[in-house]
């Protein structure tokens, strides 16, 4: 078979355009026209939102320069996101998830030395944020421009560059709204019906529609598999706040928790945005709402609230006929580790695999279904981690989620080697790709959960958290302050 001849994607925002711009950009010379139809009648969420590392690989496949869109979308830089009050446990009471580079080698390696110590009861410092270059550079609110980085941004302005990016790239832009969808007797999809009257028929389908799932849900009827027994949140409230005026700029995400959820904190260049995930069993939303505004204090007064529901989980078949499902349409998972861009370009990036390696067949359909929901299932696990390694006693909340043992046989199985004293080393590299996430994420979840034995024993030997601070220090002074860098002092 040749290659579609038009793909009709259906939703904009940041899904949309993502999909548009990498699809467009990949089969630009097969001449595969790409129309986006966009309703004038659904508003781009457009709160503060963090990304991976994977987005400068986006990025960068596009051609796109730090420089062309980071001002426009009042981008800053990420090193690592910090979790404050997750846990209870002395000298642990916050922890940082830092992205690695190779800078962090030799003390990273004695991190993981010190875990081992520890988890087999021997006194070794083991907090993840006094043993990597990127919890240093976010105390120091340093540029991590050299290192490995992920970004914030203005989910809504990132939305409109990349439009503006793939209508030069020659994808049709349509701003209508479908009002039926028309399907072939095998059931694939034949065309789109708009409200101005208009008929876009196409190949391939791709639907960025949201939550509601418009083609993949409403029209082929694809099964939606909830985590809802997984991960209670189901809720979210943001409310921007200002930068405090003469401060620098953090490149760290915030994720500190509350009573019945967490709040994050993402800093932008023009403000912060805030928000609180929370679970609508255990609190109503007028009380998570005071309960934000109170975390937020004085800065959020006047401030307008956004309240936001979440389906969280993903379609047992992400594609299925001629249609694939990007984005919200095909699943969500809370954004404690900002996947959802990164799910985004993985699945469009197997698609276009899929695709070319079966001669624009469907022959690898069944493979890259399971692909991607074995992705979807390795972010749940990690995120659903770290509720199930929380020590926090103040709440039903936090008590039910330590306690939910809906979790998959993968996890439980993590949970029970690290607590035995096992080789946790062999149990991550039986699971491997699967995973979603690299030996030092787990590492650094567990030790900086602090999961270790109440009763330790003294290890002289051990690196202590002081002597890898003063190295971290030492490493930073080459690193140029996160607002002058942003401003281009």
């Amino acid at each position: 078979m040749t290659s579609p001849k038009h793909i009709a994607i259906v939703g904009g925002g940041t899904a949309g355009w993502m999909t548009a711009n990498l699809l467009r950009h990949r089969w630009a010379t097969l001449n595969v026209e790409v129309t986006l139809i966009e309703s004038a009648d659904i508003a781009t969420i457009g709160v503060g939102e963090g990304s991976t590392p994977f987005l400068r690989h986006f990025f960068r496949t596009l051609g796109i320069e730090e420089r062309d869109w980071m001002p426009a979308c009042d981008a800053t830089f990420k090193s690592s996101i910090r979790f404050p009050g997750w846990s209870s446990v002395a000298g642990y009471e916050s922890y940082v998830h830092p992205f690695f580079c190779e800078a962090d080698r030799q003390l990273g390696n004695q991190f993981f030395t010190n875990a081992c110590l520890r988890r087999r009861g021997q006194a070794a410092d083991a907090n993840p944020q006094d043993f990597f270059l990127a919890a240093e550079l976010a105390r120091q609110r340093r540029a991590p421009v050299g290192t490995d980085y992920a970004y914030h941004f203005d989910a809504g302005k990132l939305g409109a560059f990349l439009r503006s990016h793939a209508v030069g790239l020659g994808v049709r832009h349509v701003v209508d709204t479908v009002a039926r969808v028309e399907q072939h007797e095998n059931g694939d999809i034949a065309a789109l019906h708009l409200r101005s009257g208009a008929r876009i028929d196409a190949d391939l389908f791709v639907d960025c529609s949201g939550f509601k799932g418009l083609l993949i849900t409403e029209t082929l009827g694809e099964p939606f598999h909830t985590y809802r027994d997984n991960l209670f949140n189901d809720r979210a409230i943001a409310i921007p706040t200002p930068l405090v005026d003469g401060e620098d700029i953090p490149c760290e995400t915030v994720s500190t928790a509350l009573r019945h959820g967490w709040a994050w904190q993402i800093p932008l260049t023009t403000r912060y945005g805030n928000g609180y995930v929370y679970s609508s069993d255990f609190v109503s939303d007028d009380e998570a709402e005071r309960e934000l505004r109170e975390h937020l204090g004085a800065a959020a007064e006047g401030a307008s609230a956004r309240r936001l529901r979440m389906r969280v989980g993903c379609v047992k078949r992400h594609w299925r006929q001629n249609c694939v499902a990007i984005g919200l349409s095909q699943g969500f998972i809370e954004p404690l580790e900002a996947t959802a861009l990164m799910l985004i370009q993985l699945s469009v990036e197997q698609f276009i695999a899929a695709l070319e390696s079966g001669d624009f067949e469907r022959h690898h359909q069944d493979t890259f279904n399971h692909r991607v929901s074995e992705m979807f299932e390795g972010v749940r696990d990690y995120v659903v981690a770290h509720y199930q390694l929380n020590t926090r006693r103040d709440t039903d909340y936090w008590r039910t989620n330590r306690a939910n043992r809906n979790i998959s046989a993968r996890l439980a199985s993590l949970l029970d080697i690290w607590d035995r004293g096992g080789d946790f080393e062999v149990e991550l590299e039986r699971h491997g790709a699967g995973l979603m996430y690299l030996r030092p994420s787990w590492y650094c979840l567990f030790a900086g959960m602090g999961r270790f034995p109440a009763e330790l024993r003294a290890t002289p030997q051990a690196v202590t958290a002081a002597v890898a601070r003063q190295s971290l220090a030492r490493m930073v002074r080459e690193f140029r302050s996160h607002r002058r860098y942003l401003a281009g002092e």
